[in-house]
């Protein structure tokens, strides 16, 4: 028994013995060889380590046990700059877009004391973002940086105030406190801390910015823009609170038929514009994150901009990048909420209202920049349902088959009976590179209400035709085209009635002729 034992014992000691010749196998961490060695090594999660080498759009980045080296560096800080640039540049359409406008206004007189106004309308040797020819457009840049201003509004205009980040602030005319009857309205800086006397005004407005746009339109009498014009001039003013008692004299320059450009370039002066803009105004009246994009591309409040010649290069590749993704944005939109109809071209030019928010409290990016890059002045009479006051909008790039628009092709365009106005409706053609009037032969290239002669169906349709020469009989209601350029449209309608709400007034689609 005794030897029994004995054998068992030394068994199991020679098994023991085998076993713990085994070495212990730990799991390696990639990139980390001698870890096992160590009594703290544990098992690394998969996705923490980094390759020796990726392959990657920027080509192969190298590392040494998860430390990039320098030329991986330069890459990856070439790429993140030029990716922040591109973002900068398509949150900053909006400012920039103010600035191209209000350095236009500065050019024909001080601030806050020159109005221009379309006495005749604006025709297309204007370059200004999706303007119509059916109203007097008049407006004013307000500079509150030496203290509040007093505004006067004449009476029946259209209009609002945006602040210098393309924000709504406030309805003016018919949409707002004065409800078309004009009068005066204190407007207070940011920060603003005095007294702010409240009796003889509308309203008080605390503004966000420094810089105010004003704009507003006039409507034609019997066909005549003149006693809109007349109404704004006599009774438009913009003065210092401490001038009150007499008021400075306004400036008014007639723009009609005058060239004159508002819109932003899309190259590297982009970003200098977009500077001015950024020193201008405080910081707390723009949330953290466009202002920290804006930030690490180089444009600080109170530093300059000083991009080396390197952040140039990057800078002047991701405005023209930043230009060619909002066309994509604008032109070939994947929201599917901006088509007001299925199966159909038109658009809404809000997408998410005038806040573009189809969630509440989230931006929706495309909707920002397809508006913005498109289009100018935010309010929400442009998009609330406002039956028979106001106006609504609906925007179409493509024809029926979803194909460009081409200047050297025949369309039409078909418009149901009962056009649900209360009144009037206007098709106006824009150029896709300038999003402006196109330039033509016709001083307004339109069709609509307003158009003499126009011609209407027996049942109350209206035709509408685009091309380059005009089809036999159909003159009045032709609007010409160039060859060689491409086209987009806004069909608008003031004093929308419920069927255009209710959608059971629907626009044909633009049908490509033989």
């Amino acid at each position: 028994m005794r030897n029994r034992n004995r054998r068992t014992i030394f068994a199991a000691s020679i098994i023991l013995a085998a076993l713990l010749a085994i070495p212990c196998i730990v799991p390696q961490p990639s990139g980390s060889a001698s870890a096992a060695e160590y009594k703290m090594s544990t098992p690394t999660p998969a996705g923490i380590v980094s390759p020796d080498k990726v392959e990657t759009r920027l080509g192969t980045l190298n590392f040494f046990d998860g430390f990039p080296d320098k030329a991986s560096v330069e890459k990856l800080y070439d790429n993140l700059d030029f990716q922040r640039a591109v973002q900068a540049y398509l949150l900053a359409l909006p400012p920039v877009s103010q600035a191209a406008n209000r350095n236009a206004i500065r050019e024909l007189g001080p601030t806050n004391t020159v109005v221009p106004i379309f006495e005749q309308l604006m025709d297309a040797r204007s370059i200004f973002l999706t303007a119509n020819t059916n109203t007097v457009y008049s407006w004013a840049w307000l500079d509150l940086s030496k203290g509040p201003l007093v505004l006067e509004v004449p009476p029946k205009v259209l209009g609002a105030i945006n602040d210098m980040w393309y924000r709504w602030v406030i309805d003016l005319g018919v949409t707002g406190p004065d409800k078309g009857a004009g009068g005066k309205y204190l407007i207070l800086p940011p920060g603003y801390k005095g007294e702010a006397p409240k009796e003889g005004y509308i309203t008080v407005v605390q503004s966000p910015t420094f810089n105010l746009w004003i704009p507003w339109r006039s409507f034609l009498v019997d066909g005549d823009p003149k006693p809109g014009v007349d109404l704004v001039k006599k009774f438009t003013k913009v003065y210092p609170l401490s001038q009150a008692a007499n008021p400075p004299q306004m400036t008014f320059v007639d723009m009609s038929g005058k060239p004159f450009n508002t819109v932003a370039p899309a190259d590297y002066r982009f970003w200098e514009l977009l500077d001015q803009v950024v020193q201008e105004e405080p910081t707390e009246s723009l949330d953290q994150i466009r202002l920290g994009y804006y930030a690490s591309i180089g444009i600080r409040k109170g530093k300059p901009f000083a991009p080396d010649a390197r952040m140039k290069k990057i800078l002047s590749e991701a405005a023209a990048i930043g230009d060619a993704t909002a066309r994509a944005i604008a032109f070939h939109t994947r929201e599917k909420e901006a088509y007001y109809y299925p199966n159909s071209a038109w658009q809404l030019p809000f997408i998410g209202g005038y806040k573009f928010q189809t969630q509440p409290g989230v931006l929706n990016l495309d909707g920002y920049i397809f508006y913005y890059f498109l289009a100018t002045g935010v309010t929400p009479a442009m998009e609330e349902k406002m039956v028979g006051q106001g106006s609504q909008y609906a925007w179409a790039g493509v024809d029926a088959k979803g194909n460009p628009l081409d200047g050297g092709k025949n369309y039409k365009l078909h418009l149901p009976p009962n056009i649900p106005v209360k009144d009037f409706w206007s098709v106006i053609l824009y150029s896709n590179q300038t999003r402006s009037q196109v330039q033509t032969d016709q001083q307004f290239p339109t069709v609509g209400t307003q158009t003499k002669g126009l011609l209407v169906n027996p049942d109350g349709s209206v035709d509408v035709y685009f091309g380059p020469k005009a089809p036999a009989g159909k003159e009045k209601n032709w609007v010409q085209t160039v060859p060689g350029q491409g086209w987009n449209t806004i069909l608008r309608l003031y004093g929308p009635l419920e069927p255009w709400f209710n959608k059971t007034w629907r626009p044909g689609e633009i049908e490509l002729q033989p």
